[in-house]
């Protein structure tokens, strides 16, 4: 008996600890509660399909939706990684030099005001049609929040640190590297999780406005043939792509700092 007991406290921690699936637990309700309505509606099914017809659907039409998963995936990547490789260096010219923060500060909070409906139109006559204005609008979607964030990060760190590493020597590369960034990262992370979402959000919107494959591209046709099944399918895919690329960050966050407190409830 004594030797299980040690053996159960040898455990790492989450083996030792079983947690519900609580958000597969709530979302099995709604499904539930979902059909349920549906079933007791009958007219509403014209309006909302119920759960099973959006399964059903899905089963028997997953190679029609390949391709456009694909397509709209490869557009989400390729303008996050751009957001990311733009937005990074403008955080640091903007923490680093005062006339750079008031010349284009405030011109990158106006970009954000500025419906991307409105935008993209725009982005079709200058790069035409194929995935340049779908990058485009994601990276015009997805860059301020990384920017915003590393931006307080970067001018997170305490004074008295860097005065102390300048009277050690320190140079500036090196305060930069290892005092501001490392300060910065739990900022600079949360961004980029919530840009991994926005960039979900600027392919759809992208594709809503001239497209010939893509999830969004889906959605309008389904709309144009008055199929809502196909629509709700569509949505579906698109919750579930933007919920993958979000974890897929959430994962390299508690791998890049998992000393922050932001990351103490995954231990």
């Amino acid at each position: 008996m004594n030797n299980t007991v040690q053996d159960v406290a040898l455990l790492p921690a989450n083996l030792r600890r079983a947690e519900l699936p609580y958000a597969w637990i709530a979302l099995a309700i709604i499904a539930a509660i979902w059909q349920l309505a549906c079933t007791l509606s009958e007219s509403s099914s014209f309006l909302v399909p119920a759960p099973s017809a959006i399964a059903v659907d899905l089963w028997h039409n997953w190679r029609y939706f390949i391709p456009h998963i694909w397509r709209t995936t490869l557009e989400i990547i390729i303008g996050f990684a751009c957001s990311i490789a733009l937005g990074l260096p403008m955080a640091i010219l903007l923490t680093f030099s005062r006339v750079l923060d008031r010349a284009l500060y405030p011109l990158i909070v106006a970009s954000q005001v500025v419906p991307k409906v409105a935008i993209a139109p725009v982005m079709l006559v200058i790069f035409g049609f194929g995935m340049m204005p779908k990058i485009a609008i994601i990276i015009t979607v997805a860059f301020f929040p990384i920017v915003i964030n590393a931006v307080v990060g970067l001018r997170s760190a305490s004074a008295q640190m860097i005065y102390l590493a300048h009277s050690m020597g320190a140079t500036p590369a090196q305060i930069f590297w290892r005092f501001r960034l490392p300060q910065a990262l739990p900022s600079l992370m949360a961004g980029i999780k919530m840009a991994s979402v926005l960039a979900v959000i600027g392919a759809v919107v992208a594709e809503f406005v001239g497209a010939d494959s893509g999830l969004g591209y889906v959605i309008v046709s389904a709309s144009s043939d008055f199929n809502v099944t196909r629509q709700f399918s569509a949505i579906v895919l698109l919750s579930a792509l933007g919920m993958l690329f979000f974890w897929i960050t959430e994962l390299a966050e508690r791998r890049v700092v998992p000393w922050h407190i932001s990351n103490r409830g995954h231990e």
